[in-house]
């Protein structure tokens, strides 16, 4: 399979928590030729099932897990002149987007908005105009223009609890030499590497000794409440989130492609045996290991592990330089992840 005109479409679909409908049918279609059974759970979730080559105790299955979702805004309040207050959905802050066009995702319709703080332009006699004159912006000095009635947006489904997004006029990557940079490259770059590590492990299955779960979950940026439901209802006892690894000297990572073994964050150290294994599957792919204790960072897996519904968990991620921005990844770092996660699964 082709990994960079993937990673476009799903960086084009637009999935905040709880409607990420876009990059679920993505992924359905892609992995519906690597997957002995395909489906969508109840909680949201895209679960692919790819068997061992003989059979197996199901509790020694391995879950894999990226996330559907990405940062994004909700709608807190409908002002009278039609204007939005927003607030963050997940780990969004304003810096994150800047004042930018936006989509916003009625019941009915979708429309375009833009992100404002207000103009730069001020005497910096109200707070907000101190905020934005200080470059101090918070989710309440924000709202979007949207140039239509409160009584227009009524009856397109506008309304407090709706989903706006990055527009898909900012969404398509930018190539800056040896990287890729984008917008929510967390997670459609790990989304990308799991289903290019299923493509891959289709063709040596037969040295797969438990079944694979490919789970692509929901909600991870807000509560990490698909990748409970899945833990709790699909058999494994090991759980391996794939995500973006923040670079950064604190926790001495580089932007290159060799793959991030995550040890420990905010909500628990990882299993000593997953790490291991990943960090040898990852020399035998080729590559050099950074393993790294991600302190100010938690995924699905983390998630799952401190509230005591899988045995085992690890993190691999894609090194990534200014997360949860206009981030960007090394070309190969897909690859790199993708061929690490095989050989972990082949022989954990």
């Amino acid at each position: 399979m082709e990994v960079e005109p993937l990673l476009t479409e799903l960086l084009m679909a637009r999935g905040p928590g709880g409607q990420e409908d876009e990059v679920r049918s993505i992924c359905l279609r892609e992995l519906t030729a690597f997957c002995d059974d395909l489906k969508v759970d109840r909680a949201g979730n895209v679960i692919g099932l790819i068997k061992a080559a003989h059979d197996s105790d199901p509790d020694e299955a391995i879950r894999v897990m990226a996330h559907l979702d990405e940062i994004a805004m909700i709608v807190k309040a409908v002002e009278a002149d039609g204007t939005l207050k927003v607030v963050a959905l997940g780990g969004a802050q304003p810096i994150c987007f800047g004042a930018c066009p936006v989509d916003m995702l009625g019941d009915r319709t979708t429309l375009p908005g833009v992100l404002s703080y207000g103009s730069m332009h001020n005497s910096g006699s109200t707070p907000t105009g101190r905020d934005v004159l200080a470059g101090d912006v918070h989710w309440n000095d924000v709202h979007v223009v949207t140039r239509l009635t409160k009584a227009a947006l009524e009856e397109a489904g506008v309304r407090p609890g709706s989903r706006v997004v990055l527009s898909q006029h900012w969404r398509r990557p930018f190539i800056v030499n040896d990287c890729i940079a984008a917008h929510f490259l967390d997670d459609r770059a790990p989304v990308t590497a799991v289903i290019h590590s299923a493509a891959l492990l289709s063709k040596r299955r037969h040295l797969l000794k438990q079944d694979v779960w490919v789970v692509l979950t929901t909600l991870e940026e807000e509560s990490n409440a698909g990748a409970m439901y899945a833990a709790r209802t699909l058999p494994g006892d090991t759980t391996i989130a794939v995500e973006v690894g923040p670079v950064l000297t604190e926790y001495d990572t580089r932007l290159c492609a060799d793959p991030i073994i995550n040890t420990g964050d905010q909500k628990g150290y990882y299993s000593r045996t997953v790490i291991h294994g990943l960090l040898e599957a990852s020399r035998r792919a080729g590559y050099e290991p950074q393993a790294a204790l991600l302190l100010d960072f938690a995924s699905d897996a983390s998630a799952v592990m401190s509230a005591g519904v899988c045995a085992r968990a690890g993190c691999i991620a894609i090194p990534t330089e200014n997360t949860h921005g206009f981030e960007l990844i090394h070309s190969q770092g897909i690859s790199a992840c993708a061929a690490t996660l095989v050989e972990y699964l082949i022989d954990p």
